[in-house]
């Protein structure tokens, strides 16, 4: 017999870290966590648009799989030593930096600022972008109680430039003319 999905322990808004301290389900770590959760889910929606060719796919689930690793660092209570966890690295920030500085010979210059938009895959990578920056700025309210490993933080912020210029990329490789912002000229 298997044991039911749910378990009622998170009805009076508790939930445990792994290490098992029982937090409020509105603490920081939590919402850092859940906003990791919420980035990853987004992202895995990008990778499967249409008009996400294969390489591009390949790179969003690297990126999952490390979002993942984040969530469960996270997930756990600051002094937890029951087993190793995955890392995350100044070598995988490195690897973000290489594929931005990929795409950005890639497409054309920025002259203005742009809007989201022109293509579905284009306003999804902007909206898995401004997910990234609100889940880098949970983070960093968390670090400001509870240390986190600066690659972890480096990553987040790479990752929101990665996702601008993902966003630029999918656009230029669809054929999808930018919408420059001009206040007033309508």
């Amino acid at each position: 017999m298997s044991a039911k999905l749910y378990t009622k322990t998170g009805d009076k808004g508790k939930t445990s870290l792994l290490g098992g301290k029982k937090v409020s389900k509105a603490d920081l770590r939590i919402e850092s966590y859940g906003n990791v959760d919420e980035l990853n889910s987004f992202i895995g929606h990008l990778k499967d648009h249409d008009g996400v060719e294969n390489r591009l796919k390949q790179q969003l689930y690297w990126i999952q799989e490390h979002l993942f690793s984040i969530g469960s660092i996270l997930a756990t209570e600051s002094d937890f030593s029951g087993f190793e966890l995955p890392t995350v690295t100044k070598t995988e920030v490195e690897q973000l930096e290489v594929w931005i500085d990929k795409f950005d010979k890639e497409v054309p210059s920025l002259k203005n600022f742009i809007l989201p938009g022109g293509h579905p895959a284009v306003s999804l990578a902007h909206i898995c972008r401004t997910v990234c920056r609100r889940t880098e700025r949970s983070i960093i309210s968390l670090n400001e109680h509870d240390e986190i490993d600066e690659a972890i933080l480096q990553f987040m912020n790479r990752l929101s430039d990665y996702l601008f210029i993902f966003a630029r990329a999918i656009g230029h490789i669809l054929g999808v003319k930018e919408i420059p912002w001009a206040p007033g000229s309508d």
